[in-house]
């Protein structure tokens, strides 16, 4: 009863509903577009192809973040992750480039200029995947009948500006559902193409189970249990932090009465996950390497291309796994090092007149700050390097279809759980700011500001 009046509050702040609403629809329009087949292909010829995706490996990992559209063949086959790529690729950037960092310390006509590098080098990263993926079509499985007018030039240079605009047209939904929805619409618009390969993966493995009675109902209940439970924990990695307790001296306020305000203590949260699963990301992209070098002409012969092709394209295979945790530790340690800016956090605090309990200002607390870090990093990046081989463990050990297994962990489920936490956060936000109910056991409604 109380989440169905938290819902009914939520439908009437009209703010809200609006936003919930364009959120809504402008999905709605991405989904449609991963259906729409690009000019040139014969869809009715793809099921073959599509089929290919199913079973799990590299190729239904890509197609899961495009929520099918890869497999499709669709004007929106791209997806959303050039612009992702290039925006790790700008974050990056600002370590090392000046200009960058300058624009960085600019406010906010510097981030809209760092967007507008985003976007262009996005436009970049297309034009360089869109030919990669159309020459590969017929290698990947599409046959040549369903190319209708050939594979002319014509046809690849048309499908490569469409491919392009795609990707920029899903950029803009984005940007267009965080302006004017609810939530950061690039992460929503990964999390639905996620989701949308959801309902066949489980269908694929109910009937696994049931009808061809590989373990029955006892097993997808059991299945059920292990997944809810991931979960969870994914959940506490994203929200665990290190509370650090801060100390402000007393100060003096002045005006119709002058008078002390006795030092307030507070807390620095340290995230255990400072990194998210940006890690995961920066491993994956590794873990391509070894499988495209053993394939290349003057190693695929060898017995050590051989092996590379075979350990490193099954991505629930054992030394796939090792090497792909190994690399997550890794760069979690990298990453969290470059974005937690333990120097500046210590120099904000100073000028604020905030101190830690026992730690000198300044570079004492700086030193103390990143030893904090490290030792949270570790467990951190070992949890999350664990869930993230999860979804080899379970077809290892308890035979799950290989497209179901990739949302018991990994950056599929790691993805869904954030983005879903920071949209019931924002939708939170605007509960405690414009209504009591459905937060508060008690309280009255108030009027929506506009």
């Amino acid at each position: 009863m109380k989440f169905i009046e938290t819902l009914k509050n939520v439908w009437k702040i009209e703010e809200l509903r609006n936003r919930i609403m364009v959120t809504l629809g402008l999905l709605l329009v991405y989904r449609f577009g991963a259906q729409v087949v690009l000019p040139g292909i014969d869809a009715s010829k793809l099921a073959e192809f599509s089929g290919n995706f199913d079973a799990g490996g590299i190729g239904g990992l890509l197609n899961a973040f495009t929520g099918g559209a890869f497999a499709n063949a669709s004007v929106f086959a791209l997806g959303i992750m050039p612009y992702i790529s290039a925006s790790i690729v700008v974050q990056l950037m600002q370590i090392a480039v000046p200009y960058l960092q300058k624009l960085q310390k600019e406010g906010e006509s510097g981030r809209k200029k760092i967007n507008q590098i985003t976007r262009w080098l996005t436009i970049g990263i297309c034009l360089i995947q869109a030919p990669s993926y159309l020459f590969g079509l017929e290698a990947l499985g599409v046959p040549s009948a369903a190319f209708i007018l050939g594979k002319t030039p014509m046809f690849f240079v048309s499908s490569t500006i469409i491919l392009v605009t795609g990707c920029v047209f899903a950029m803009w939904l984005g940007e267009k559902i965080t302006d004017k929805g609810i939530g950061n619409g690039i992460s929503i618009l990964i999390m639905v193409g996620i989701i949308a390969t959801l309902p066949l993966s489980f269908a694929q493995e109910f009937v696994s189970r049931v009808y061809e009675s590989n373990g029955g109902m006892i097993m997808i209940l059991i299945e059920m249990v292990i997944w809810f439970v991931i979960i969870l924990l994914s959940v506490l990695l994203v929200m665990a932090v290190r509370k650090i307790p801060v100390q402000y001296a007393r100060r003096t306020a002045t005006g119709e009465y002058e008078k002390n305000i006795f030092g307030a203590r507070q807390f620095i949260p340290l995230k255990l996950n400072a990194s998210g699963v940006m890690p995961i990301i920066f491993a994956q992209a590794i873990m391509f390497v070894p499988s495209f070098l053993g394939g290349v002409s003057f190693m695929k012969d060898s017995s050590v291309g051989q092996w590379m092709q075979v350990n490193f394209s099954d991505i629930f295979g054992l030394w796939y796994n090792v090497t792909f945790a190994i690399l997550i530790i890794i760069f979690t340690y990298f990453y969290t090092a470059i974005t937690v800016p333990t120097n500046k956090m210590a120099d904000d605090l100073k000028r604020s007149g905030g101190f830690i309990p026992g730690i000198k200002p300044g570079g004492d607390t700086a030193e103390f700050l990143d030893r904090i870090m490290s030792q949270i990093t570790l467990p951190g990046s070992v949890f999350l390097a664990l869930i993230a081989i999860f979804p080899a463990i379970v077809v290892k050990f308890l035979g799950i279809q290989q497209g179901w297994a990739l949302f018991f962990g990994g950056t599929s489920l790691l993805i869904m759980v954030g983005v879903a936490i920071d949209t019931m956060q924002q939708i939170n936000s605007y509960l405690l700011n414009r209504h009591y109910d459905g937060l508060m056991k008690s309280g009255k409604n108030r009027k929506a500001v506009a």
